[in-house]
């Protein structure tokens, strides 16, 4: 099924998304490419409506709905920036949007979500969700749009790399987070179509190594025993991103907890831009100076900034009392 998602299907997105998500800008630093021994350069999808990525292919898909002449409300499950995408994308185009969202869950991305105009209905876990989502989608009226197992918006996230190649055409490799892989997935496919001798590593929290043991294994390692603060990476890969991660990614980058708060609080201290947790996992790496990326050109996806001013605090104040890091890579 990985076929569905091809660089036309890219190129659509891009066109549907023209004047719509913003071109966001690439940042390079100084003191961070002397701190990684690289040249590196950020693509800032913080500064994305919404505040982070997920804005493309939630806008993506609505959009398809749209094309569809479909006259009903539109669901989704998120407990993050996917919820607030969505939200967003209705509104502008029209629509109702339901949105289950699963505790734990930052407040400000909930006030987020209403503000948008959604409806939000609170699941007390992911298995609450689930059932409160199923009786959503058996309303006749009603589409949903999935997080990231869906190939609008996979193509969607994937203008987020045609916009990279175009800004920075010469990279040696592309990091990003990887949670559900929606992301991962479009960057991919897009790049090995565009640019395939640039290498593509998926950064994944220690707590949370699901999608590197799914693609170990190839097959769907359920998340399960989650311990992160990267809220945004608490999820399963798909099956259609299972397929494109393991046929496209370089490897994975694994990352502390405490290396997400010292990545989080260089953010903010030197390059002076704020960064939420799940977006940190993608810097970490650089900052422990990798051996393979040292004097490479790399581009980093800063995939969002919506972090609760408390949790930001917590995370400048752990970095602070952090003794440095660990280095580790795992090749798939």
């Amino acid at each position: 099924m990985s076929d569905r998602i091809t660089l036309s299907k890219v190129t659509a997105a891009r066109e549907v998304l023209h004047g719509i998500a913003h071109t966001t800008p690439i940042v390079t630093s100084r003191s961070l490419d002397h701190e990684s021994n690289a040249l590196v350069f950020l693509k800032c999808e913080n500064f994305q409506r919404t505040g982070s990525f997920k804005f493309r292919g939630a806008y993506n898909a609505v959009s398809q709905l749209k094309l569809q002449n479909h006259r009903g409300s539109v669901i989704t499950v998120s407990s993050g920036n996917h919820a607030q995408g969505i939200a967003l994308a209705c509104r502008l185009l029209g629509y109702q949007a339901q949105v289950v969202m699963p505790k734990p869950f930052a407040e400000m991305k909930y006030r987020s979500v209403r503000s948008y105009g959604a409806t939000v209905i609170v699941a007390e876990d992911r298995t609450d969700a689930e059932q409160l989502l199923s009786n959503l989608v058996d309303e006749p009226s009603a589409a949903f749009v999935h997080p990231f197992n869906d190939p609008d918006v996979i193509a969607g996230q994937g203008t987020v790399m045609m916009e990279l190649i175009e800004q920075q055409p010469h990279l040696d490799a592309v990091l990003a987070p990887v949670g559900g892989g929606g992301l991962l997935s479009g960057l991919c496919v897009t790049s090995h179509a565009l640019n395939p001798r640039t290498k593509i590593y998926a950064c994944e929290p220690a707590g949370a190594l699901d999608a590197m043991e799914s693609v170990k294994e190839n097959r769907i390692v359920p998340a399960t025993v989650l311990s992160t603060i990267a809220d945004g990476l608490r999820t399963s890969l798909g099956d259609l991103t299972l397929p494109i991660l393991r046929r496209h990614l370089t490897g994975f980058f694994v990352v502390e907890e405490r290396e997400i708060a010292t990545a989080m609080s260089f953010a903010f201290e030197r390059l002076k831009v704020v960064i939420e947790p799940s977006s940190a996992v993608a810097l970490a790496p650089l900052l422990r100076r990798e051996s393979s990326l040292i004097g490479k050109r790399i581009g980093i996806v800063l995939t969002g900034g919506n972090v609760d001013q408390d949790l930001f605090c917590r995370c400048l104040d752990a970095a602070t009392a952090a003794e440095g890091g660990t280095r580790e890579r795992r090749e798939i």
